[in-house]
């Protein structure tokens, strides 16, 4: 190939690497596991600080029982670096993570993190980008009591861009 092909062939690698990071905010903010199943390869593994540290699959099983209890979380992607080595990829994302938990005597409380997720991606024979390790660290939480109740998303899937949106990406449980 020519320097212009790759060079093109790079911008599309880590747009859909960029967009892999974005549907992982997607399915833990809609509480949309079997969405956050299909991000990682059969072999990922996935290291969240101290509160999860083992094979991706056991961490969406994870997810699956936190959700209930988390009535909202949001994800907010600051930065993305990507480095590119041929099917495989590492990276850096930045962001910031808003959740509401429960203060276990009755009220909530908003945690806020600042959040980097150093990942190593592969490129699957789908052609799909996927996680394949990913390690989270906190540079700063934040824990304090929530005045009002939270807005509760539910099992997610009555989340307005559900009905609004109608491209497959957008769908539950769907990949593009």
């Amino acid at each position: 190939m020519d320097a212009p092909a790759d060079a093109v062939r790079a911008l599309v690698d880590k747009d859909r690497i960029r967009e892999l990071g974005l549907l992982y905010c997607r399915a833990v903010d809609r509480k949309d596991v079997a969405l956050l199943r299909t991000l990682y390869t059969e072999d990922a593994t996935d290291t969240h600080g101290d509160t999860f540290d083992g094979p991706a699959a056991a961490y969406c099983d994870f997810i699956e029982k936190s959700v209930p209890h988390m009535p909202y979380s949001g994800h907010h992607v600051c930065n993305h670096l990507i480095a590119l080595d041929g099917e495989e990829a590492d990276g850096e994302i930045y962001a910031i993570a808003t959740h509401v938990i429960p203060d276990r005597q009755g009220g909530w409380l908003e945690d806020i993190r600042w959040v980097r997720y150093i990942d190593r991606y592969r490129r699957e024979a789908d052609g799909c980008w996927r996680f394949a390790k990913r390690i989270v660290t906190y540079d700063h939480q934040s824990l304090r009591p929530l005045g009002t109740p939270p807005v509760d998303v539910g099992d997610g899937s009555g989340d307005p861009s559900y009905a609004a949106l109608s491209a497959r990406l957008f769908a539950r449980g769907a990949r593009d």
